[in-house]
């Protein structure tokens, strides 16, 4: 058998199978007894089939819109139209940003506000996550500003600095 043979050979197996499934279908919906029935329940599971797609179809269109809609209004109102005006409050949401990092040890961080400034107060772990943790607590909607004196594990404070520095001073001239 040739090469060229074998592609007939195959195309007149699939006319015969496509055949024989068309005149099955026919059969089955031209039967003189229960045709018409058989018909009839096709057309009905086509039509709610139709009518299905067309629902989900519906709420898919829906959901995009609402979706575009949140997003449309998430970027254009940024910042609260009421921030917190007091100190308490927003030392609360810069904490509940900050804190719900799972990276973050909440008993190695303090958090302070004063006058609309965040003063950020331990130590982290790397020196990424120190301004990581400024820049976060800085997107807070009131946050005016924020003093970072974070420090690695094995530094001193940078608010301790100057102060052993002093001391180290007033200790040599005595």
């Amino acid at each position: 058998m040739k090469a060229s043979e074998k592609p007939n050979a195959r195309s007149k197996k699939r006319s015969i199978l496509l055949a024989g499934t068309v005149g099955a279908a026919l059969a089955f919906f031209l039967d003189p007894e229960r045709g018409r029935g058989r018909r009839a329940m096709a057309r009905d599971r086509i039509a709610a089939t139709v009518r299905r797609l067309g629902r989900r179809g519906g709420r898919l269109a829906r959901r995009a819109e609402s979706e575009a809609y949140g997003a449309w209004q998430r970027a254009s109102h940024l910042t609260p139209e009421n921030p917190p005006t007091d100190d308490e409050t927003l030392k609360q949401k810069v904490e509940t940003e900050l804190f719900g990092r799972p990276d973050v040890e909440k008993g190695k961080i303090v958090v302070n506000v004063e006058d609309g400034v965040v003063v950020l107060r331990g130590e982290v772990a790397n020196a990424e996550q120190m301004t990581d943790l400024a820049e976060q607590a800085l997107k807070v909607p009131g946050v005016a500003g924020v003093q970072n004196l974070l420090h690695l594990p094995e530094e001193s404070a940078p608010n301790k600095k100057a102060a052993r520095k002093a001391s180290a001073t007033a200790r040599e001239t005595s």
